[in-house]
């Protein structure tokens, strides 16, 4: 629109040339972006956990510490359905010892050689975690049974302990060295680190800015502005959740749920059990803002995909700093687990946000919860193809 001052008399008159056709100026960043695809939709429990091998098996965890639920804890994606992995006896509520059985399986990854790993939060709605009930264990897809199995224990666990996510790193340890996040339910977060040759476990950066909530973080949720509260949560808050590996596994990064910061500190000193909480402390280094985010994933070429509940989307972090969107879709309802292949982002949407406990006791969530997957495309070639 142009607008024209024109002196007349003693006063002036405003005239005005304009495009009636014209439509309204509306906000890009309300559009959709990128292709999501529909992998699987789940009636049943919500999703959270979310791993895919390298020759293509599914995997996902659907934890019972916010639904006491009676289907698998871990399954398979196979024809469209889930079945209980590694088979029922593990996956299905049993009255086996807990250390004998899977009983809420949250976080999982694979590591370099392409085994499955997973963290049991250990958690039934309205129970305490039972002796032997958090435990990360690895299973070999070619034989679908489990190779490893740590139990985890006090000190490095808590009675309030969220073992939420983590990371197998081979680099360091016999047998590998295992990052887990604990979220904590209550507002005890931490890093927890384990060598699964020798179980050997300790929790790390308890009181350090890095694993903390904010506090007075706000956040906008489905239109809905809402502050961190530990005492009265309208929303999944708490601390370090986030977690993943550089491509490499030289460095650790992670991120509180109740924050918009990401971390990273390098794995030669995490992995490291004669270091010193000064000496952990020092080697965090601050990477910046990335949007309020649930889960990490890196992909082979150290890019870094974070999900934003906020802006139903998922972003992406190129080594130098800088995002892009890589998807955003209305269908994208607090985005949880996500796993980062060659071609694409596999992300669960459990819509956690919408659970009764968060809502004046109503539950909001409407089934189907979704398995989506987004493509990714590799880096282009700069100077010439990568050797």
């Amino acid at each position: 629109m142009r607008w024209t001052l024109v002196a007349a008399g003693l006063g002036c008159a405003l005239t005005s040339e304009f495009a009636t056709s014209a439509p309204d100026a509306a906000d890009l960043g309300g559009a959709t972006a990128g292709s999501l695809e529909v992998v699987a939709r789940f009636f049943g429990p919500g999703p959270s956990g979310i791993a895919v091998t390298p020759s293509g098996r599914i995997f996902v965890g659907f934890p019972r510490h916010a639904d006491d639920h009676r289907g698998p804890t871990l399954g398979e994606l196979k024809d469209g359905r889930i079945v209980p992995y590694p088979d029922a006896a593990l996956s299905l509520p049993t009255d086996a010892p807990a250390a004998d059985r899977l009983i809420s399986v949250h976080g999982m990854t694979t590591d370099s050689r392409g085994r499955l790993w997973l963290i049991d939060d250990g958690k039934r709605a309205g129970h305490p975690i039972p002796d032997g009930g958090a435990k990360v264990v690895g299973i070999d897809p070619t034989t679908n049974r489990i190779f490893a199995k740590v139990v985890l224990k006090a000190p490095a666990l808590l009675a309030d302990s969220h073992m939420n996510d983590l990371r197998v790193d081979l680099t360091h340890g016999a047998q590998g060295t295992a990052y887990i996040a604990d979220s904590s339910f209550d507002t005890s977060p931490a890093i927890v680190v384990v060598d699964i040759a020798t179980g050997r476990q300790r929790r790390v950066l308890a009181h350090h800015d890095s694993t903390q909530p904010e506090q007075g973080f706000l956040t906008v949720l489905e239109g809905r502005p809402l502050r961190y509260d530990a005492v009265h949560p309208t929303f999944p808050v708490g601390g370090v959740d986030g977690i993943t590996l550089s491509a490499d596994s030289t460095r650790l990064y992670y991120s509180p749920l109740s924050s918009r910061r990401l971390y990273s500190i390098p794995t030669d000193v995490l992995a490291n059990f004669d270091a010193s909480e000064a000496q952990l402390e020092s080697a965090v280094a601050n990477e910046g803002e990335k949007g309020a985010a649930d889960g990490l994933a890196t992909d082979r070429e150290n890019r870094i995909y974070t999900t934003d509940s906020e802006h139903d989307a998922i972003m992406r972090r190129y080594p130098d700093g800088h995002f892009d969107v890589v998807a955003r879709d209305p269908r994208i309802v607090w985005p949880d687990g996500i796993f980062a292949t060659d071609h694409f982002a596999y992300v669960t949407l459990g819509q956690w946000d919408r659970l009764p406990g968060f809502n004046g006791g109503e539950d909001l969530r409407r089934p189907p919860y979704l398995l989506v997957r987004i493509p990714i495309e590799a880096p282009p070639a700069i100077d010439g193809p990568a050797p």
